[in-house]
């Protein structure tokens, strides 16, 4: 599902009798009553799918996702991409910092979906693949780098399985506050969303109780300065703000990072970039099925180069 999702426990003085729809409207406040229904939201109670007429009792695990506002009417925009590599079957782009992905609140123009749909209709596309033509995966505003998107229903269903069963490997590079404890390393922990700020996530242990989604980070340290350092990462799953969530629970912050403690580095916005990533692309006819492995990748962008030249030393990320 493209969308969101919210994990945690049920709190002790909901009333006997609260329906989990009840629940998620009026106590953790996550939709209305009559967006659960039009935004398809899915619900799990410790773990077993239920539908959301269900009573809840305190203390039951909750994994609740739905899926995003779609807006009023996307407009195919003209607007610059720098395009890594195109097919007629799909397109990998180099996002710029700075770009959302899809369409939401406040921003129903200059999206990647805007500009997409654009291509495609030039393309001589119909855009009858929903409101957000062929994207796959995401990335944050402030992050760029390397994105995959789709043209036909059938190659974005061929890139989708490959997420989903994280057959994909995606790489990051970081400039983060401080040094991590060893040079290579990973952060295992559940992603929950932060109950005193629903729009922020934290890490809670495995098996904790506050919930939440299973998170997995491989790290590698590329050169440590004095108060920073420049790291490779490699999620092995897909959460939101993850990376972002690992570090900071690493004691290392992205560097420019307002949310999750890195901010106020001079000179830096947010210094997270997907760096390459690694999958099958759909190979042939849309019948064929075939696919043929790949490696894509986007150069460090200025604002890291910048702040590396101010530290003073060449490195490579070979």
């Amino acid at each position: 599902m493209d969308g969101e999702c919210w994990s945690g426990e049920v709190a002790q003085d909901v009333p006997p009798s609260t329906r989990l729809d009840r629940y998620a409207a009026e106590y953790l406040k996550l939709l209305s009553r009559s967006q659960i229904k039009a935004r398809g939201l899915e619900a799990r109670i410790n773990g077993r799918p239920v539908k959301v007429s269900r009573i809840v009792k305190p203390g039951d695990v909750l994994d609740l996702c739905w899926s995003n506002a779609p807006p009023a009417e996307l407009i195919p925009e003209d607007l610059p991409l720098d395009i890594i590599y195109e097919d007629r079957r799909v397109i990998v782009v180099n996002k710029a910092q700075g770009m959302v992905v899809h369409p939401g609140a406040g921003n129903h123009s200059g999206t990647l979906a805007n500009a997409l749909l654009w291509r495609r209709l030039r393309r001589g596309g119909t855009g009858d693949s929903g409101l957000r033509p062929g994207i796959v995966h995401r990335l944050d505003k402030d992050t760029s780098g390397v994105i995959i998107a789709a043209w036909d229903d059938g190659a974005h269903a061929f890139l989708a399985r490959q997420f989903k069963e994280r057959q994909v490997r995606k790489t990051y590079a970081a400039l983060v506050r401080g040094a991590p404890p060893a040079r290579r390393g990973s952060i295992e922990s559940l992603i929950v969303r932060d109950s005193r700020n629903r729009k922020l996530f934290t890490a809670a242990p495995l098996g904790s109780a506050a919930g939440g989604r299973r998170a997995l980070t491989f790290y590698r340290l590329v050169r440590a300065w004095e108060d920073c350092s420049l790291l490779l990462l490699r999620p092995k799953t897909g959460r939101t703000h993850q990376i972002r969530v690992h570090l900071r629970r690493l004691g290392c912050p992205v560097l420019g990072d307002p949310l999750y403690g890195g901010g106020s580095f001079p000179a830096a916005t947010l210094m997270l970039h997907a760096l390459r990533l690694r999958i099958a692309i759909p190979w042939g006819p849309p019948e064929a099925g075939a696919g043929k492995i790949r490696r894509f990748a986007a150069p460090l962008p200025e604002r890291f180069r910048a702040l590396i030249r101010r530290l003073g030393e060449p490195l490579s990320l070979d």
